[in-house]
């Protein structure tokens, strides 16, 4: 299947709801009057708070209005911008996502209401100001909490981000999500399957792969440059704790990868629902789904995630088989995988996958799969 983050692909516990709130019908026909936001609550101080950053692209569906900008120029998209205002965009592969993330914060709200330990959702995008007006009025439409925007008028927006202390930067973009993660920011490249599955209303959950993700790519490092049989002589040391014996560019735990802090600092909210009695119906739930067998390498990841101080709700060592089906009965809210392989299986199953461009097994991507976004590229 060929996959592209620019083009359309066409799950969970209690109160399940369609990612996005209305019918494509009922959305595109509904007219939108500039509006006046309701009474919020305050946004966190960006050094206080796990922040966000979404690219436009990923947060609405604008595939429309890309086009138009492909085929005709800016000033052409300019203009159909602003004639179009006060029609919403429809929501993009990670509304979910966020509203999943307020939800969060409207129970950390309630258990500790002085505290500014909270998700706060920065819009980031190379939209011209001048056509923000439209991206705020879609926001008050659909009711988000989003306070913080970034429109650069043409410009990276990838100087922001440190600005904004951002935790973890979604975008559409494959060139933006490595220049962050150059920078030694979470990242990750969003796609849209084709017919997204139900997710939760009252639980986010996140769901990593473990090499390359949370983990480094020391094994594929290895794999690269020596072959399968020393990988396997790694892990056979490592059961057996004569780590001595073993390959010395290899540690007893797992170096980190590129989502590590992204995990920490949800497992730090979920202890202060832990803290609250709240373990057994915490918000955030965590998963690990990997395609290492359990015998040869879940002992080693699991230790390495107890060396951190972290846990992961479930972990599941697929020895190989495809990561899809299980996906599916997860139902996460977003998924992160370094191999496209695996991202293409889980969209084909209806989850929101991210391709996390991290390691030495990245190449550029195939004639097909390539993002038709360029540097130049509105998102």
């Amino acid at each position: 299947m060929s996959l592209s983050s620019s083009q359309t692909l066409t799950i969970s516990g209690q109160d399940l709801v369609k990612n996005g709130s209305r019918a494509p019908r009922e959305d595109a026909r509904a007219g939108l009057k500039p509006s006046t936001p309701t009474k919020k609550p305050q946004p966190p101080k960006p050094e206080n708070a796990i922040t966000i950053a979404v690219s436009s692209r990923v947060l609405f569906n604008m595939e429309k209005e890309q086009q138009i900008f492909e085929q005709q120029g800016m000033e052409e998209y300019i203009k159909y911008q602003v004639a179009h205002e006060a029609e919403p965009f429809r929501p993009g592969p990670a509304f979910s996502f966020v509203k999943a993330l307020e939800a969060v914060n409207t129970q950390l709200r309630e258990l500790y209401p002085e505290s500014e330990e909270l998700f706060d959702v920065v819009l980031i995008t190379n939209n011209h100001a001048y056509v923000g007006l439209r991206l705020i009025n879609t926001i008050n439409h659909h009711q988000l909490f989003i306070e913080r925007f970034c429109m650069t008028g043409g410009n990276s927006p990838i100087g922001y981000l440190k600005a904004y202390h951002t935790n973890l930067y979604l975008s559409a973009d494959p060139v933006k999500v490595h220049e962050a993660l150059g920078e030694g920011i979470a990242a990750a490249t969003m796609f849209t399957p084709e017919k997204m599955t139900e997710v939760s209303e009252t639980q986010l959950r996140v769901a990593f792969d473990g090499d390359a993700v949370l983990f480094s790519d020391e094994s594929e490092q290895i794999f690269k440059a020596h072959g399968l049989d020393n990988v396997f002589l790694e892990l056979t040391c490592f059961l057996h704790e004569h780590k001595g014996d073993c390959m010395a560019s290899f540690s007893v735990f797992v170096p980190q990868g590129p989502l590590k802090g992204f995990l920490e600092v949800l497992g730090k909210l979920q202890k202060k629902f832990y803290a609250k009695g709240q373990r057994m119906d915490c918000p955030i739930r965590t998963y690990l789904v990997t395609a290492r067998s359990a015998a040869s390498s879940g002992a080693r990841a699991l230790k390495t995630l107890r060396s951190w101080g972290l846990e992961i709700d479930e972990a599941l060592f697929l020895a190989g088989a495809p990561k899809g089906p299980m996906l599916e009965k997860i139902r996460p809210h977003i998924f992160f995988d370094d191999q496209m392989f695996h991202v293409e299986g889980a969209a084909e199953m209806g989850t929101v996958a991210c391709h996390v461009p991290y390691g030495i097994a990245q190449r550029i991507p195939r004639k097909g799969v390539k993002d038709k976004e360029t540097s130049q590229t509105v998102k």
